[in-house]
């Protein structure tokens, strides 16, 4: 390829042209270029200085980065959608440097492949010339969904963290994730129990539960109780209700001080989301067992019951155990929001609460009780098999 001429030499022949004085074809001739060569630098000089349309030469060097800059945004952009598609896949243990292997093979640079998906080159080109084995992948990836569930909810321990993975596509059993955590320290939080203080007064309802925490369809046996947590700003209260059937919680209310109108929202509450069964004279219908609590003694909840036809129960005094499945929904509470972190706000704390209750111990948290499955699920499955039934 032919040298380019020094700009010098080049603002000389277009100044010796210019004078007129001699001939375009005698001045290329007299400097050894090509006609069609000095007509040209003359054609560039003239859009130079503003007397010819056209593009300036940093107007063209201009256009040629934003050219560059458009075809690395559309790289980029190809990558996210190819990314995208790739993680999408029911395709176990995920691996990013074959991803980057198959968008080079297309023609997409390392370079910028590395730079949007966030890691280096270096590291790339390591594992391209020793990919790591099978094990080493799949454990690593084990390892790094571990963490997202467990980052996600910092309550989870090994066996909830291998329930969740068997659900993802994951082949792996309690004993292996259980050295997996052990290895890079993943551990459920854990935090002691607190005594509520509260004191029992005489029952307004009859004990028609008798410890006997089960029930043959959703809606026949809720359980209810109050708790307690401090605050920078004061104490925040959240009365409960629980469906026995399922585990879920139908009914919840959350305030700044215990009065008898904590239990009636949350009755409220879970009448508005829950269909109750009417008392016959051959069966109770929805029975609502409780401590003997004064909330739960009050005459706004006993004039709420019987507006909504529901059954009130109570347990005996000094008994817990009479209302254990709800106890121990509250355990699970105290461990996982309450006990976490200090809370500056009642909002806070209350957000918290609704959020740990909604998203993760209806719909993420598996019980053994109901086969490994979420309360959600659980009562899903129970409305699919009463609709087949129907049918």
């Amino acid at each position: 390829m032919p040298k380019a001429y020094p700009p010098g030499f080049r603002r000389d022949v277009i100044a010796v042209a210019r004078q007129g004085q001699t001939p375009i074809a005698q001045v290329a001739k007299d400097f050894g270029i090509t006609e069609s060569c000095l007509r040209r630098w003359l054609k560039s000089a003239d859009v130079e200085d503003g007397n010819r349309p056209g593009a300036t030469q940093a107007e063209s060097a201009e256009q040629r980065e934003l050219k560059k800059g458009n075809r690395v945004l559309e790289q980029e952009v190809e990558i996210l959608r190819r990314a995208a598609a790739y993680f999408a896949k029911e395709i176990f243990p995920k691996m990013t440097y074959p991803l980057v292997q198959e968008l080079a093979a297309d023609g997409l640079p390392v370079a910028v492949t590395c730079r949007v998906l966030g890691f280096s080159r270096q590291g790339y080109y390591k594992w391209l010339a020793r990919p790591v084995t099978d094990a080493q992948w799949r454990q690593a990836h084990l390892i790094n969904a571990a963490l997202d569930i467990h980052t996600d909810d910092p309550e989870f321990g090994y066996r909830l963290i291998a329930d969740d993975l068997k659900d993802a596509g994951h082949v792996v059993s309690e004993n292996t994730m259980h050295a997996l955590c052990r290895q890079v320290g993943i551990v459920s939080v854990i935090h002691r129990k607190k005594g509520t203080g509260r004191k029992a007064g005489p029952p307004v309802h009859d004990d028609l539960v008798q410890r006997d925490f089960t029930a043959s369809a959703p809606n026949r046996l809720w359980l209810t109780d109050i708790t307690e947590h401090p605050t920078s700003e004061g104490k925040l209260y959240l009365c409960a209700i629980k469906d026995v059937y399922s585990g879920r919680i139908v009914g919840y209310s959350i305030d700044s001080r215990m009065k008898a109108r904590l239990a009636v929202d949350a009755l409220d509450h879970a009448v508005s989301r829950r269909d109750v069964i009417p008392t016959t004279p051959d069966a109770l219908g929805t029975v609502l067992h409780s401590d003997r609590g004064s909330q739960f003694r009050s005459k706004k909840l006993r004039r709420a019951l019987k507006s909504q036809q529901i059954t009130g129960s109570m347990g005996r005094v000094g008994a817990c155990v009479d209302n254990a499945a709800m106890e121990s929904f509250f355990s699970l509470l105290q461990k996982n929001v309450l006990n976490r972190r200090p809370w500056t706000t009642r909002e806070q704390l209350r957000l918290a609460i609704v959020t740990w209750i909604e998203r993760t111990y209806h719909r993420r948290r598996r019980q053994r009780r109901l086969g490994r499955m979420t309360p959600i699920e659980f009562e899903t499955v129970y409305a699919d098999r009463t609709l087949a039934l129907a049918a």
